[in-house]
């Protein structure tokens, strides 16, 4: 098994908001030199859609998905300070620490069902993975997958494992299929659902999700009010994709029957 290593880097300068995104991440430069879209933890969402950014993207990474490298960016207060816009310095302000990056793909174009192609295999690991992971926010309105390279690549996983915005009833998430698969972007075109099971459950198994799970930074599973500790968190996440994993044909059939 690969481990994983996510660097760590410093944002040096702000360059334009992502308008099309609800919760404006925006093109930065980072002190390594390359460009990012970042996400702020400021944003509406706030740390649990960085989060689900994460273990979607590495996940998604782990079975042979295409996903931009994801890196942790640090922002210091001196950004908010010479913005003149209101709503991206009030973003700025409260973003101050550990943020996450995605590799800014240069000139990639959105995916278009109608136009863009993508095999039976790759569209099938895309569906599956957004059952296993709950993901509501690929559909043909907002596919949330780009082009590039003439590859299909896989972004914006903020979304998924929605069970963590309510920590008291989490449990009753473990034994539920996915029923919104039915609005994938990707359903018409994964055909190879079966094939697509067995070799995510050849690579995905309960260390890779521990080792995924123990990535996330510490401060981002502290906030004011939640009904569990870091810890106990940590074991939910792991606990939810294992049970998720273990009724993978449960979730084959209901996108193929969805299909």
């Amino acid at each position: 098994m690969n481990t994983i290593d996510i660097r760590t880097v410093n944002m040096i300068q702000y360059l334009q908001p992502l308008r099309e995104g609800g919760s404006l991440p925006a093109i930065v430069k980072a002190d390594d030199g390359f460009l990012y879209v970042l996400k702020f933890r400021g944003a509406g969402q706030g740390k649990k859609a960085l989060i689900s950014e994460f273990i979607g993207g590495e996940l998604a990474r782990a079975i042979g998905l295409k996903v931009p490298e994801l890196v942790f960016m640090n922002l210091d207060d001196s950004f908010s300070k010479t913005e003149p816009d209101e709503e991206i310095q009030d973003l700025l302000k409260f973003s101050v620490g550990l943020n996450l990056g995605l590799h800014f793909l240069s000139s990639a174009i959105t995916y278009d069902p109608l136009v863009s192609k993508v095999d039976a295999l790759t569209a099938s690991k895309v569906v599956l993975l957004d059952s296993l992971i709950s993901n509501i926010d690929r559909t043909a309105k907002n596919t949330n997958l780009l082009n590039w390279n003439k590859e299909l690549w896989i972004i914006d996983n903020g979304a998924c494992l929605y069970f963590h915005h309510n920590w008291e009833t989490w449990e009753n998430h473990l034994t539920r299929t996915f029923p919104l698969i039915k609005d994938h972007v990707l359903l018409p075109k994964a055909t190879s659902l079966q094939k697509a099971a067995d070799e995510i459950k050849q690579i995905i198994h309960s260390a890779v999700i521990s080792e995924i799970v123990s990535k996330i930074p510490e401060d981002w599973l502290l906030s004011e009010g939640d009904f569990l500790n870091p810890d106990e968190m940590r074991a939910a996440y792991i606990t939810f994709l294992n049970a998720k994993l273990v009724m993978i044909h449960e979730l084959v059939k209901e996108a193929e029957d969805a299909r």
